[in-house]
């Protein structure tokens, strides 16, 4: 099972977070015999048009499994927001041949992204204040940076989860180096203020973000 990496680390004293990420090598059969899926999940994943999204579906199951849980003990609410039955925070993502899992005691987000060309394309559409630290003139940087600042903005959307959030209007992600550990953000919405940690990695060409609030 190609369990690629488990990062282990505590926020604060007395908490413990656990990030888990799948490379997704195997076929979608060889996904499907080796996971046991609720009914709400197996007509979701039945009705599922790419194999790709249907792989890293059950991607996700292998990976609650290696932290421990199964596809039972996964719900959503009302948002379809996920959460585990033990009150343990959990947040979920998966991108081409990657998936990963970020369980916690505290309130999380992650998302991870394939770095690509496309990406420039877009960035208006999500980048604002972010620009003044960007240099266009560095490519492949340029590139790296943004699939960060989507991340993180990808991150704590999944942690606020309500409706109006604009990444481009209402998330800001601080000034960041690429081997920077940890870097900053916040979310200004209906006249609060969050602040977020974030951290960041890159996997074989992927970005790796995570958020705690």
């Amino acid at each position: 099972m190609p369990l690629h990496k488990t990062i282990n680390f505590a926020q604060c004293v007395g908490s413990s977070t656990q990030i888990f990420v799948w490379k997704i090598t195997e076929s979608y059969s060889d996904l499907f015999a080796g996971v046991l899926l609720n009914e709400n999940n197996l007509r979701r994943l039945s009705g599922m048009k790419s194999e790709l999204h249907q792989r890293g579906f059950l991607s996700v199951r292998m990976l609650l499994q290696e932290a421990g849980y199964s596809d039972f003990d996964l719900h959503y609410d009302e948002f379809g927001k996920p959460y585990l039955k033990n009150g343990k925070y959990i947040s979920i993502t998966h991108s081409h041949h990657f998936s990963a899992i970020i369980v916690s005691d505290q309130t999380v987000g992650i998302d991870i992204e394939l770095q690509r060309e496309k990406i420039i394309r877009i960035a208006d559409k999500f980048v604002d204040e972010e620009f003044s630290y960007l240099d266009k003139n560095n490519q492949e940087e340029y590139i790296k940076k943004l699939t960060v600042i989507w991340g993180a903005k990808e991150a704590i959307f999944k942690i606020r989860n309500e409706k109006g959030i604009s990444f481009k209007d209402h998330i800001k992600v601080k000034a960041f180096r690429l081997d920077d550990k940890e870097s900053k953000a916040e979310l200004h919405f209906d006249d609060i203020v969050k602040n977020f940690k974030l951290f960041h990695e890159e996997i074989e060409g992927f970005g790796l973000v995570y958020a705690f609030e």
